[in-house]
C-alpha cells in the first residue's frame, strides 16, 4: 500500500486541522472514509484508490486555504465543519465527480501564496464559465466570492501571459451617505472603492508582487466614466459593483471590449444604490444578454456564501423580509 503525504509548514494552521484530541482530524477522517496519520508536521494517508488520495488532497488543501483567508471568525470545528459542508455532493452525484469539476475548476496564480480552490458548485461553474467565455457577469449576494475568483483567474490570465493588463473599474456611488470632498489625486480619491479588489489581490499575491505590477503599468484602476472612448485590448477587465450602473453606464462598459480581452462583470442585486426610479444596468444585462454566445451569466445564491455561517443567515433574513413585502 503506498502513502501519499501533505507537508503543512505553518505549524499553526496544522493544529487547527488537527484539533483539540484530534478531534477535527477525526471529522475529516469520517467524511474522507480513510484514516490520516498526523507526524511532525506531516497528514499522510496509505491508500491505493487515486480517487481516495485525490479527495484527501483536495480536502486538506481547501482547509488550509480557508484558514489563511480566515480573519478569526470561527472556531476551529466551526471551519472544517463549514468547508467539509461545502464539499458534500449534490443529488445524483459522488464525491469523485465533485472533486475532480472542483478541482479541475481551481486557480493556480503563477507566484501565488497558495493555489485557490472553488468552495461551493456555483463557484467552481463561476470559474468554469470565465475559461470558455470573454465575457462573465457574476450575480450574486456578498461573501459568494464572485469577486475574489474574477481577481484570482485575471491574475492567472497576466501572470501566464494570455493578457498583458488588469483593468479594475466600479461605478463611484456611494452606499447610502455622503463622503463629501475626499482630497489627494486620483488613484487616492479612488483607492475607498477598490480597497476590496486590492484585498483579494494581497490575499493571493505577496503584497510587494501586486506593488510591482502597478508600477509596471500592467495593473490599472480607473473609474467607470474613464472607460468612454477607449478600447481595452489584451487586458483581463474586471467591473465590481455593476449593480450601480445605469443602463447606459453598463452599454458603453461593454462596448469597451477589445482584442484578446476578458470581461468580468460583478454585482448583488439586493444592494443597488441608484436612485429608485433608475434600473440597474446589471440587472438589464442579465436579461439582456442571456443567451448571447461568448457571454456566460453565472447567479450565485445564499448557499454560494463562504464568508461565514453568519452571513449566510443575515442574507436569508434580509431575503425573507423582501418576500414578505412582495
Amino acid at each position: 500500500m503506498s502513502a501519499y503525504t501533505i507537508v503543512v509548514p505553518d505549524s499553526k494552521a496544522l493544529c487547527r486541522i488537527c484539533g483539540t484530541n484530534d478531534r477535527n482530524l477525526k471529522l475529516i477522517e469520517d467524511f474522507l472514509g480513510i484514516p490520516i496519520f498526523a507526524c511532525g508536521n506531516e497528514l499522510s494517508v496509505e491508500e491505493e484508490d487515486a480517487d481516495a488520495v485525490r479527495r484527501f488532497r483536495f480536502v486538506i488543501d481547501s482547509i488550509l486555504d480557508e484558514i489563511a483567508q480566515d480573519p478569526g471568525e470561527l472556531s476551529d470545528s466551526d471551519l472544517i465543519q463549514s468547508v467539509l459542508k461545502s464539499q458534500c455532493p449534490g443529488p445524483g452525484r459522488t464525491s469523485a465527480d465533485d472533486h475532480a469539476f472542483f478541482e479541475q475548476n481551481s486557480i493556480m496564480v503563477p507566484g501565488a501564496i497558495r493555489k485557490v480552490y472553488p468552495r461551493t458548485r456555483g463557484q467552481a461553474s463561476l470559474v468554469s464559465k470565465m475559461r470558455k467565455n470573454d465575457i462573465v457577469i457574476a450575480e450574486g449576494p456578498a461573501g459568494s466570492g464572485k469577486t475574489f475568483l474574477c481577481i484570482c483567474e485575471a491574475l492567472r490570465l497576466l501572470l501566464t501571459r494570455k493578457v498583458s493588463g488588469i483593468v479594475l473599474t466600479r461605478p463611484v456611488v456611494e452606499a447610502g451617505e455622503s463622503l463629501g470632498f475626499l482630497p489627494g489625486d486620483l488613484h487616492e480619491k479612488l483607492d475607498p472603492y477598490t480597497r476590496p479588489l486590492y484585498d483579494a489581490m494581497n490575499a493571493v499575491l505577496p503584497r510587494e508582487s501586486v506593488a510591482r505590477l502597478q508600477e509596471n503599468g500592467m495593473l490599472e484602476t480607473a473609474p467607470l466614466a474613464y472607460m468612454r472612448g477607449r478600447t481595452l485590448s489584451s487586458s483581463a477587465v474586471i467591473l465590481d459593483e455593476a449593480q450601480n450602473t445605469s443602463r447606459e453606464q453598463m452599454k458603453m462598459f461593454l462596448t469597451r471590449l477589445g482584442e484578446g480581452s476578458k470581461m468580468f462583470i460583478t454585482g448583488d442585486l439586493t444592494q443597488i444604490d441608484l436612485p429608485r426610479r433608475v434600473k440597474s444596468g446589471l440587472s438589464d444585462a442579465t436579461e439582456r444578454l442571456a443567451g448571447i454566445e461568448g457571454i456566460a451569466i453565472c447567479h450565485l445564491d445564499p448557499e454560494d456564501v463562504v464568508r461565514s455561517p453568519l452571513v449566510k443567515r443575515i442574507i436569508n433574513a434580509y431575503e425573507d423580509e423582501t418576500h414578505e413585502e412582495s
